[in-house]
């Protein structure tokens, strides 16, 4: 199977080293806007370069993987799809709801399937958290708390174009909430502040938030997720329901210590960043794709639940504004403001 991979920065990167150790990749065509970085990754890896996107679509690839900036994606997308070719997509699909709603309109005629990189769904923590809340071993849930804290904060580069903490951070909390519970967001209540660099102010952007879900069976959602935290990079989710409670991410690399006297758990080195966190994840992600690519599977993250996790970024970022409360409800198409 041929895979094309536009956009060779930290994640993709990333993903063509994982591509070239999967099963059923026989080659690997790279492009990128910086070409003599293209040139270079793809020398790293045994792999070919193409010019432009039009040239790597021309050379017949089975599947796109797409690791470029948030901008480019609604047209990468698109062009992919329009190809025929089933294409993986880096959250988000596009940097708005309408940007979004463009793409899925666009898709929704071709044949050839979307899979969008939220990829704590392939984490087995994740994963066994929503069998057991799936198969009602922890009776009803009450809670869904749920962390993100990076090590240290992105460059202001990337923050000026990243959309902010609630679309480009807690996306991904409101995709495994979704996806873990079973339910649709309802309403929420946001907040945030900034004490570290000001960068995130002068882009409008928060570096520390907290969000209080309502879910539409009444479970309560809490949303932890930060810029700072030189402990480690810090991601778990709490699952606490009537009958018992599990939390992923409770391993021995969690950059949290105990206060009390005598205890040694975790004892491991903590994580630094999402790419040690979530190897596996990435790597099960994209393994997962080429099933997706070769038909064997539907996409196990569609446009479409992309969509529902950005509408409630959507929410949160109008909560902050409004400094209340906030219906899910208000920023889907045709919902009053």
């Amino acid at each position: 199977m041929r895979i094309g991979l536009i956009g060779v920065g930290r994640i993709g990167v990333f993903h063509a080293s994982t591509l070239r150790g999967l099963p059923g990749v026989d080659s690997l065509i790279i492009t990128d806007a910086d070409l003599d970085r293209a040139r270079q990754v793809a020398g790293e890896f045994g792999a070919r370069t193409a010019g432009s996107v039009t040239e790597l679509l021309e050379t017949g690839v089975d599947g796109l993987v797409i690791a470029a900036p948030t901008r480019t994606h609604p047209e990468l997308i698109k062009r992919g799809v329009q190809a025929g070719v089933p294409v993986f997509c880096e959250k988000p699909v596009a940097p708005d709801v309408e940007g979004t709603l463009d793409v899925i309109k666009s898709a929704s005629g071709s044949a050839a399937a979307v899979q969008i990189g939220f990829q704590r769904r392939f984490d087995a923590g994740f994963r066994a958290a929503r069998e057991a809340a799936r198969s009602g071993s922890l009776g009803w849930l009450h809670t869904i708390r749920s962390t993100t804290f990076d090590a240290a904060p992105p460059p202001a580069g990337y923050i000026s174009g990243s959309g902010g903490i609630f679309r480009d951070c807690a996306v991904h909390d409101f995709d495994a909430i979704r996806w873990v519970s079973g339910r649709e967001v309802a309403q929420v209540y946001a907040t945030g502040t900034n004490r570290g660099e000001g960068f995130f102010r002068a882009a409008g952007d928060l570096d520390t938030a907290s969000v209080t879900l309502t879910l539409d069976d009444g479970t309560l959602g809490v949303v932890s997720c930060g810029r700072y935290n030189d402990a480690g990079y810090d991601v778990r989710l709490e699952v606490l329901g009537s009958a018992g409670s599990v939390c992923a991410g409770l391993d021995d690399r969690m950059p949290v210590r105990s206060a009390d006297p005598g205890q040694s758990f975790p004892a491991g080195p903590p994580h630094r960043d999402f790419m040690g966190r979530f190897g596996d994840a990435y790597a099960a992600e994209l393994a997962a794709f080429i099933e997706v690519a070769a038909e064997r599977t539907a996409s196990p993250c569609t446009l479409e639940d992309a969509l529902e996790a950005f509408y409630v970024a959507e929410a949160c970022e109008l909560s902050r504004e409004r400094q209340q409360a906030v219906l899910v409800a208000e920023v889907r198409p045709g919902g009053q403001r």
